[in-house]
């Protein structure tokens, strides 16, 4: 059986079913009111309340309130969960080695106790971050100007690294510093930088930020510096082959 449901278990069969499905590395959701305790780098108590707790296959420990996005208290995964009856109370409780924490929780009131045997392989698939620029202008260099040939991607410099590096149709270097965002006055900060570095090449260099937009005091500070502005749009599209790398174009 995939899945087990209890609602308005005793103690007991709380204890039972919450134990099969840690010993089965299933996802254990749990609707209780409870009470949390927690050392570690720190102390927290948490009083009674009404609250989702959620143990996952991996070890990640969570217990929920009804708002906010995170977790009120919570263990990483790979932490080791039990449940356990102490004086005619259910406790659960998630270990964490390295470095040790320790996260108990008494179950006072269980309301629903549950686990489901998932199965999921599947990794979260995004678009439209400065990757996925980076991939766009490799596989079409023309977006930057006609003749702009990429030769390095995440090239090391002292301050840094510069998202692509490249040569114009005359020879002279090109610095590209990619944002998926409106770019500000630290994007241009963060290319003069990398610019400052080459400023002996023999054949020149240029600066270029790569943004779908920009602030006003950044496009003042560009003209000042003598660095460039290309508006490009991140791509939104979902690709299943993310590998793009310059032995792909070159």
């Amino acid at each position: 059986m995939k899945c087990k449901v209890s609602e308005n278990p005793s103690i007991k069969e709380a204890y039972r079913l919450i134990e099969d499905g840690i010993r089965k590395r299933a996802l254990v959701v749990i609707l209780a009111c409870c009470s949390a305790s927690y050392e570690g780098r720190a102390r927290s108590r948490l009083d009674a309340g009404e609250r989702l707790i959620v143990i996952k296959p991996d070890g990640t420990f969570m217990v929920h309130q009804d708002r906010k996005v995170d977790p009120v208290n919570w263990q990483p995964p790979k932490s080791r969960s039990r449940a356990y009856i102490k004086r005619g109370s259910l406790y659960l409780e998630s270990i964490r080695r390295d470095p040790e924490e320790r996260l108990e929780v008494e179950i006072h009131e269980a309301h629903l106790v549950s686990y489901y045997l998932a199965r999921d392989v599947h990794d979260l698939m995004v678009a439209g971050h400065e990757n996925d620029m980076g991939d766009m202008i490799i596989m079409h260099p023309h977006l930057i100007e006609k003749g702009f040939r990429p030769i390095a991607r995440e090239y090391a410099v002292a301050s840094g690294f510069i998202d692509i590096l490249g040569k114009d149709e005359n020879g002279s270097l090109m610095i590209i510093e990619l944002k998926s965002r409106k770019a500000g006055v630290s994007a241009v900060k963060q290319l003069k930088r990398y610019v400052d570095e080459f400023r002996d090449d023999r054949m020149g260099v240029r600066g270029v930020l790569v943004a779908p937009s920009i602030t006003h005091d950044a496009m003042e500070m560009l003209e000042e510096e003598g660095l460039e502005f290309r508006e490009i749009e991140p791509p939104r599209e979902l690709r299943s082959n993310r590998g793009v790398t310059l032995d792909n174009f070159l």
